[in-house]
């Protein structure tokens, strides 16, 4: 089993870094909103020296990220890093980055979409668990943000094994221009693509970004993994869809012992019906519980999950579990 860092607890302080996008992106008032989260959570936030700095890509250099990071690690006052938002780019961090001091300063890492570079690359060089859950600009959100709240607080202050309950409604908006303007979309639950059991090792994230690192060092070969998988506004049915089959020739299908998909974003026009294509095409996942239409990815809200870490899954139609055993 991968190390699992210290949990959080109240007093503690975090580490704001920006491994993608720079902290110049997230307007005054919502990082006031955010500010004001963490300090109810009883946390001082603490920001990387170089978060502001912002280049024609909106993010900064190599030098400025990867320094960030292994100042935010090496920090004994340092409890957990957060990443300020996702991006484009993280993987050009990955060949510079110092995993023998990663490694020896374990801590809670959290973030998502772009942050599955670093992640997984975490987990396979410095043996590290992280977090896949909202980012710093995640907690801005003035309206219906109590379930990731009550997630991110479940899985990173506390150690007990927990099931994932179904967020009542979700939203897929602009709520970073227009705090007000929010529409919660009642929630239909989960769908059970393949019924099954399984337990087994957390791996992926965002899977555009989870796929740069094929050929790489940094990618992660699990001999029991549960897929955990979603994608963001560019994604449409046909490039998924590809994107999947790359990823299914990299990972022998005896490996994978599960698979959950994230919610996909209203403008992807993903439905039930091609997801269930996408299973029934793929002889291979035979007898492999899969779950779709899960709480994570680029709606809100999303539950906090661990890369690196074990979940059992119950694929059975209108009952489908999520149950995270050790984060």
């Amino acid at each position: 089993m991968p190390t699992i860092p210290p949990k959080l607890k109240k007093g503690d302080t975090i580490r704001v870094v920006a491994p993608s996008r720079s902290l110049s992106i997230v307007m005054p008032g919502n990082r006031e909103i955010a500010l004001r989260r963490f300090e109810a959570l009883g946390l001082t936030v603490t920001f990387s020296a170089h978060a502001e700095e912002m280049d024609d890509f909106r993010s900064s250099s190599i030098a400025s990220r990867v320094a960030d990071l292994h100042a935010a690690f090496a920090d004994p006052s340092v409890a957990a890093v957060i990443t300020v938002i996702g991006g484009f780019n993280c993987n050009q961090l990955l060949p510079y980055l110092d995993w023998d001091l990663i490694r020896a300063n374990p801590k809670i890492f959290i973030g998502y979409s772009d942050t599955t570079a670093l992640q997984n690359a975490m987990l396979v060089k410095a043996d590290l668990v992280t977090y896949s859950g909202p980012a710093y600009s995640t907690f801005a959100q003035e309206l219906h943000f109590e379930y990731t709240l009550e997630y991110f607080v479940k899985c990173l202050f506390e150690k007990e094994p927990f099931t994932v309950s179904v967020a009542p409604a979700w939203t897929d908006d602009a709520w970073w221009s227009d705090q007000k303007d929010r529409h919660p979309i009642p929630n239909e639950g989960r769908w059970t693509l393949a019924a099954g059991e399984a337990e087994g090792t957390i791996i992926g994230g965002n899977i555009g970004t989870f796929e740069l690192l094929q050929g790489t060092p940094y990618f992660p070969h699990v001999e029991d993994a549960i897929l955990f998988l979603e994608d963001d506004e560019e994604s449409r049915f046909v490039g998924f869809d590809r994107l999947f089959e790359s990823l299914l020739q990299v990972l022998p299908p005896s490996s994978i012992r599960g698979i959950v998909f994230g919610r996909f974003q209203k403008v992807s026009a993903v439905t039930r019906k091609m997801m269930e294509t996408l299973i029934a095409t793929r002889p291979q996942l035979a007898n492999i519980p899969i779950i779709a239409n899960a709480d994570f990815g680029h709606t809100s809200p999303l539950f906090t999950f661990p890369i690196g870490g074990r979940a059992r899954i119950q694929a059975v139609p209108g009952k489908e579990t999520i149950e995270l055993l050790e984060y």
